[in-house]
């Protein structure tokens, strides 16, 4: 057969398959040829660029992030939400929601669930789905006390949770940052809280949100964090925060006074956790989330489309 003749055999075999949407079988019978040719024939068409095959589906470029982010900073999964689910909302209520349904489906086989606090892990609770999970077990991840945005404290969003899914929950009874290192020793040796702590350490699933302490900081909203302490933390390398505990962009925890007087799980801990879920959104938390992935304490990380971008192009 000529070069020619084979070209065109190439063409019409790909424009039936294709085009007409003939089955490789009913090829073979109409050009006498076998399964195994026409098979050939139809990817020497692709590997030629006769046939070039384009997915149209506004989410193929979402999955290619995902899987950009699983590659470069070694993550088990990513799980990226596109901007038109916002529909005109809340993009942290998208990310929120993409998070919880992810949560529920990968926790089925768990028995004891650590939660951490934020508006974003709010949210997730709200948009977590009804259904029985009367044998978990959740657990706050850090303290939280006081009458102030309690909406958002860890205890609360465990508590929120514990009552959606009917499961039960413990309670850390210490305020998340104290007075001073010394105080925070109290707190960690008395039996309630420590048994609490020993507790989140040892979850089988973590759900965390991610700070920025310079941009937008819900810390300093809400008075954890002053002026001056977030200064001094700038000056001293922070990058982001997770349950109030401090890294640098290597993912290291940061050498802060701050960080001594947290009553929480520590990153050192969190890293030991068989899987943790980073659920973040807003670009000016690129810098966090980044330092945060090179900590190795993330398996698997939900983010908007916007930031999953701007993250992968730092």
């Amino acid at each position: 057969m000529g070069q020619q003749d084979a070209h065109r055999l190439m063409v019409k075999t790909a424009s039936l398959y294709y085009h007409d949407e003939w089955t490789q079988s009913q090829i073979s019978k109409q050009i006498g040829l076998s399964r195994p040719i026409v098979s050939r024939l139809l990817q020497q068409a692709k590997d030629t660029g006769i046939v070039e095959i384009f997915i149209k589906d506004e989410t193929v470029h979402t999955v290619a992030l995902e899987q950009q982010l699983e590659t470069v900073f070694g993550l088990d999964e990513a799980v990226v939400v596109p901007e038109k689910h916002a529909n005109g909302g809340s993009m942290k209520r998208a990310v929120a929601a993409a998070g919880a349904s992810y949560a529920a489906k990968k926790a089925k086989h768990v028995q004891t669930l650590g939660i951490s606090w934020g508006t974003t892990m709010a949210e997730l609770v709200k948009q977590f789905p009804y259904e029985k999970r009367p044998e978990w077990h959740i657990v706050p991840l850090e303290g939280g006390m006081g009458r102030d945005s309690i909406d958002i404290h860890a205890n609360h969003l465990a508590y929120e949770l514990a009552k959606k899914t009917q499961a039960s929950c413990s309670y850390l009874y210490a305020p998340a940052i104290v007075d001073s290192e010394e105080m925070k020793d109290h707190f960690m040796e008395m039996v309630d809280i420590k048994s609490v702590l020993e507790e989140g350490a040892q979850v089988d699933m973590a759900i965390i949100g991610v700070g920025n302490p310079h941009e937008d900081s819900t810390l300093e909203k809400v008075g954890y964090l002053r002026k001056e302490d977030a200064d001094s933390l700038k000056a001293a390398g922070a990058a982001g925060d997770v349950g109030f505990r401090f890294f640098d962009d290597q993912g290291v925890p940061v050498h802060h006074p701050f960080n001594n007087r947290v009553v929480g799980v520590s990153l050192e801990q969190l890293e030991k956790i068989p899987t943790v879920i980073a659920v973040a959104d807003g670009t000016n938390k690129q810098r966090s989330i980044k330092g945060l992935l090179a900590s190795n304490i993330v398996n698997v990380l939900v983010i908007d489309e916007r930031s999953a971008a701007a993250l992968l192009n730092t």
